[in-house]
């Protein structure tokens, strides 16, 4: 009697990735859409000096009526000034002896964030009949209005990250065999890493004109995100394989992208999104990035921080899974050359 004819291999494998891919689409509806549909800001923080009557007088009476804007106290007009360059709050609001009162803003942190803070106490301050006089302290580039250009630069940096290491995986498998293939992939992510990261910024400055300085700095920026985004996906693909191509783009895209506040400021996302901008690549290359270009060096510890842990994890998940198939492979080696040698 003849044998049934077994499940091809491809079948249930077709199935898997397909069930996959429909996984992974169905996130990224969600994500986005959930998170971007209708933004509702709340808590966007404003500068005060303690002490300064009119400012916190108008800032608490804006507070008792909406949730859209928080106080954050300071205890002198410098530390309030400190707070807008690093990055802490998206305005400072004072007042003169004369009664008027000045908002500062720093529209290159989140334009949208500024215009609201703006708009809410514009009406406020006239109601309260106190003059209000709004300047841009740290103003946009008027190449990039809406201040997307970081956002979108940092997708296409961590995008060619994580393809490159995708593809460098599907041509010579996932994981390394040994430290010195480990060393080799890595060498060449990071030439893909400067090459890639000198293009963007060579693209948003001489080429578009978006920013005419810094493009040194811009290209370093760049080179890091490239690579660490390399390292994560080498990581995760070195001891997952194809399920890990699905983690990263889950970690890098589905979720990294609407969590990173580059299309709208954390304080407009869903809750469960808010603090994602801190820990998640996009996320800290778009405030590196940001701060690289129109901020001082405090606003950048934390990003750049970020980054190199990332990076330093990327790095110490590949080597190990390099180590541990090199182990695995070693038996197997010993074991296919005893059955040779018995055969002869």
């Amino acid at each position: 009697m003849d044998e049934e004819p077994r499940t091809p291999g491809w079948l249930p494998r077709t199935a898997a990735l397909l069930f996959g891919t429909l996984v992974l689409a169905t996130a990224f509806i969600a994500a986005y859409v959930g998170a971007l549909h209708q933004p509702h800001p709340r808590d966007v923080p404003v500068g005060v000096v303690t002490g300064d009557q009119r400012a916190e007088a108008l800032l608490t009476a804006v507070r008792a009526r909406t949730d859209t804007i928080e106080p954050i106290g300071y205890a002198d007009p410098g530390a309030a000034d400190d707070a807008l360059t690093a990055r802490q709050v998206y305005a400072v609001l004072t007042s003169a002896p004369d009664g008027t009162l000045t908002l500062a803003t720093a529209s290159a942190s989140a334009p949208a964030a500024t215009e609201l803070v703006t708009q809410v106490l514009t009406p406020a301050a006239r109601q309260a009949q106190l003059p209000l006089t709004v300047l841009d302290q740290v103003p946009v580039s008027p190449d990039d209005p809406r201040g997307l250009v970081p956002f979108y630069l940092a997708v296409g940096l961590v995008l060619g990250g994580y393809l490159a290491s995708t593809a460098l995986g599907v041509s010579l498998g996932t994981a390394p065999r040994g430290l010195r293939r480990a060393g080799l992939r890595i060498g060449s992510l990071a030439v893909h890493a400067v090459l890639l990261g000198t293009i963007g910024a060579v693209l948003v400055g001489p080429v578009l004109g978006v920013w005419d300085h810094d493009l040194v700095t811009v290209a370093a920026v760049g080179v890091l995100t490239v690579f660490t985004a390399a390292m994560v996906a080498a990581a995760v693909q070195g001891w997952l394989g194809l399920l890990g191509t699905g983690l990263v783009i889950l970690l890098l895209v589905v979720l990294g992208n609407p969590g990173s506040g580059g299309i709208y400021a954390p304080e407009f996302l869903p809750a469960a999104l808010r603090g994602m901008h801190r820990w998640n690549v996009p996320g800290l290359a778009t405030d590196l990035l940001k701060s690289a270009v129109y901020f001082d060096r405090r606003s950048a510890r934390w990003p750049l921080a970020g980054l190199l842990i990332w990076t330093a994890l990327g790095l110490l998940g590949l080597l190990t899974a390099a180590l541990f198939r090199e182990r695995r492979a070693d038996p197997a080696r010993a074991r296919s050359g005893a059955r040779r040698s018995w055969g002869r």
